[in-house]
């Protein structure tokens, strides 16, 4: 098994979007080809809406059997359902209240007006993931997760100088006093991010540039949670080029 990691640098946010969104229809198609479903963990902010809504706008998407697709979160913000900051929210509206999904394909972390408090919704996440895990394994096994990356270096919900990117033993965390707002969230934790097929990481803007730079280039997980992040076959950084200020030439994938 092969495990890359590479740097595909595009011109701008536009192109950046509908190369991914291109590429991710090519390779869930042949997911679906090799296997007879796909598990996907999505994230939000602008660039992941962003890549959602160009899959959406693209006439390529209805070659997808989405009814074999099942969407996940790698976070989420402790919020009401149907808040627009929510990432499942932002999903939904870019991509996949335009799809024919069932409601079990929709695995959303829950909310904070579903009359549980935050450590019970992580453990109904927890649980969730359990019942689609295979023998020993408690969650399933992401053949693509989407990451967005703050300029901190954050990934998902795991923040610089938190212990949240040191948890091992569990699938899912609740976080608090998140540095950014929301305070309160929902985060998978480190190991089930890596024990993704692929890890797809997108990114834009010069304030990305630093965080990057840094974890190409072996800094502490703990510094910059994102320099732990490394999928089973493969971990592809898109960027445009302002985010891709200070990666060494090196490291940038022929072409790109």
């Amino acid at each position: 098994m092969t495990n890359e990691r590479r740097v595909l640098v595009h011109p701008d946010k536009a192109a950046l979007a509908g190369a991914v969104a291109a590429r991710f229809i090519t390779k869930t198609l042949d997911i679906l080809d090799a296997q007879e479903v796909a598990h996907l963990s999505l994230t939000g902010g602008s660039m992941g809406s962003a890549v959602l809504a160009a899959v959406r706008d693209s006439p390529a998407h209805t070659s997808i059997d989405w009814s074999r697709v099942h969407f996940w979160w790698s976070d989420e913000r402790w919020l009401p359902d149907g808040d627009a900051e929510r990432n499942d929210r932002q999903a939904r509206d870019a991509l996949l209240d335009h799809l024919a999904l069932s409601s079990d394909q929709v695995h959303p972390m829950p909310a904070s007006d579903a009359g549980v408090d935050l450590d019970a919704a992580v453990q109904q996440y927890v649980d969730e993931l359990a019942r689609y895990g295979t023998g020993d394994v408690a969650h399933p096994t992401f053949d693509i997760t989407f990451l967005g990356v703050g300029p901190d270096g954050h990934i998902a919900s795991l923040f610089p100088h938190r212990s949240g990117i040191q948890v091992t033993d569990r699938t899912a965390i609740a976080v608090r006093n998140s540095p950014k707002p929301p305070p309160e969230r929902i985060s998978l934790t480190r190991p089930v991010i890596n024990a993704s097929e692929r890890v797809w990481l997108v990114l834009a803007g010069a304030d990305k540039a630093s965080a990057l730079g840094l974890a190409l280039a072996g800094a502490s997980r703990d510094e910059v949670p994102v320099a732990g992040v490394k999928g089973r076959r493969r971990t592809v950084f898109f960027v445009d080029r302002d985010a891709a200020a200070e990666v060494p030439e090196s490291l940038i994938a022929p072409g790109y």
